[in-house]
C-alpha cells in the first residue's frame, strides 16, 4: 500500500533542493571529489606502475577507511552538531590533495584510506541529515540530493578530462578540484535536533530490513563503483579513446545518473520502490553489457548511459525504502546502517573489478556486472514480504 503522503502530487525539483540546500551542498562536494578521481585513474595507475590486479587492491583502501565510519560518523555528528557537515567537507577538500603527491604504491594505498575515511564520515551525515528533514516534511528527498551528487560527479570528471587534455598535470588538477570542494562547506550547516536512536542497544534495530535494503544498496553502488573506477580506462586502453574520450566515460554515467535521479523523484510518488527497483535493474543490465560488448567509444557511452539512468534510482530507493519500513524512532540508525553497508561497495567493487580485468580483460569483467545487477531481482521480492513499521507488507 502507498501512503497518502506517497500519494500527492511530487514536489517541485527546486523546492526539494531549497529544503535539503544543506546536505545537497554535502552530496556536491562528496561527487566533486569522486568525480576528479575517477577521471584521474589511468594517471595515477601509470604513475604507480602496477597492473590490473594490483591496482585494483590498491583501490581497497579506501574501504578500509571506510571502515572507520562505522565508529567515527555516530560520534562526529554527536560532537560537532551543525558544524559536522561542513567541518568534514573540509578535510575532505584537505584530503583529496594527497594524490598529487602519490608516486608510490604503499603511498597511494594509504592516501586512498584517508579518502575513502573522510568521505565516508561526510556520507553518513549527509544522508542521516536528509533522513532527518524527510521525516520532519513528510516528503521524499533522497533522489534529488543523490541527483546532485551525480551532477557534480560529472561536472568534476568533465573538468578534469579537459583539465588532462590541456596538459595540466596531477599537482594543478587535485588542488583546483579542492577549491571547489571547500567552496560548499558554508552552504552546509543546518540546525538539527538532538537524536537518541542511534544510542540505543543493537539488537532493537531490526536486522532483516538492514541485512536486505542493505545488500540491495550494496549491489547498487557496487555496480556504480565498477563504471566510475574503470570506464575510463575501458574507454582509453580496449577502445583506444584519448584522455577527454576516456573522461567522458564517467561523466556521462554521472550525467545520466543525474537525469535518472531527477526524474525518480516524480516516478518514486507513483510507483512503489520494488517496483522501480525492478524496472531500474533491466535498463542497468542492458546498459552494462553493451558497454563490455561496444567496439568504439560511442556505443560504449550508450552503455554508460543507459547503466547510469537504470542504477541512478536503486540506492536512493533502498535507503528510502529502509526509511519506510522501519519504525521512526529507529529510522535515521537504519539508514545509517544500510548506508554504510551501500558505501563499501564503492570500494570492495573496483579490487573485485581489477582481479576480473586481469584474469579476463575487461571486457568480460564489466559482462560480469550484469550478474552482479540481476541479483536485485531475487532481492526485491524477498523485500515484498517485509512488514512495514505500521505492519503491512511492501506492495509492488
Amino acid at each position: 500500500m502507498r501512503g497518502t503522503a506517497r500519494e500527492a502530487a511530487p514536489m517541485s525539483i527546486f523546492s526539494a533542493l531549497r529544503l535539503s540546500r544543506a546536505p545537497v551542498a554535502a552530496f556536491m562536494a562528496v561527487g566533486l571529489t569522486w568525480g576528479c578521481i575517477a577521471a584521474m585513474a589511468p594517471v595515477l595507475k601509470a604513475r604507480v606502475g602496477v597492473d590490473d590486479a594490483t591496482f585494483g587492491l590498491i583501490l581497497l583502501g579506501t574501504s578500509i577507511g571506510l571502515s572507520t565510519t562505522l565508529y567515527v560518523a555516530p560520534r562526529w555528528d554527536r560532537a560537532f552538531g551543525r558544524l559536522a557537515l561542513p567541518l568534514g567537507t573540509l578535510l575532505l577538500g584537505a584530503a583529496v590533495l594527497l594524490p598529487a603527491v602519490a608516486h608510490t604504491v604503499p603511498l597511494l594505498f594509504v592516501i586512498l584510506m584517508v579518502l575513502g575515511g573522510v568521505s565516508g564520515l561526510t556520507d553518513v551525515v549527509m544522508n542521516s541529515r536528509v533522513s532527518e528533514i524527510e521525516a520532519r516534511e513528510g516528503r521524499s528527498l533522497m533522489n534529488v540530493n543523490h541527483a546532485m551528487f551525480s551532477v557534480a560527479y560529472a561536472v568534476s570528471a568533465l573538468l578534469t578530462g579537459a583539465m588532462r587534455e590541456a596538459g595540466w598535470g596531477p599537482e594543478i588538477i587535485f588542488p583546483v578540484t579542492a577549491g571547489l570542494i571547500l567552496a560548499t562547506a558554508p552552504f552546509q550547516m543546518m540546525n538539527v535536533v538532538a537524536r537518541s536512536d542511534g544510542d540505543g542497544p543493537a539488537p532493537k534495530l531490526p536486522f532483516g530490513l538492514i541485512a536486505l535494503c542493505g545488500a540491495i544498496v550494496l549491489v547498487a553502488f557496487m555496480a556504480e563503483a565498477t563504471v566510475e573506477a574503470w570506464s575510463a580506462l575501458h574507454i582509453e586502453r580496449t577502445l583506444g579513446g584519448g584522455a577527454a574520450e576516456g573522461a567522458f566515460g564517467p561523466a556521462m554515467l554521472g550525467l545520466t545518473m543525474a537525469v535518472g535521479r531527477f526524474s525518480g523523484q516524480a516516478v518514486a510518488a507513483r510507483l512503489s520502490e520494488v517496483a522501480v527497483i525492478r524496472i531500474a535493474t533491466g535498463l542497468a543490465v542492458a546498459g552494462v553489457l553493451i558497454a563490455a560488448a561496444a567496439p568504439v567509444p560511442l556505443v560504449a557511452y550508450v552503455g554508460f548511459g543507459l547503466l547510469g539512468l537504470g542504477i541512478s534510482v536503486i540506492g536512493p530507493m533502498g535507503l528510502a525504502l529502509t526509511g519506510r519500513l522501519a519504525a521512526p524512532r529507529l529510522r535515521t540508525a537504519a539508514i545509517a546502517r544500510v548506508a554504510v553497508i551501500g558505501f563499501m561497495g564503492f570500494f570492495i567493487a573496483p579490487a573485485m573489478m581489477g582481479l576480473g580485468a586481469q584474469a579476463f580483460g575487461l571486457r568480460w569483467a564489466f559482462a560480469g556486472v550484469a550478474i552482479l545487477l540481476a541479483l536485485l531481482w531475487p532481492l526485491v521480492r524477498s523485500a515484498e514480504r517485509l512488514p512495514s513499521a505500521g505492519g503491512r507488507p511492501v506492495t509492488g
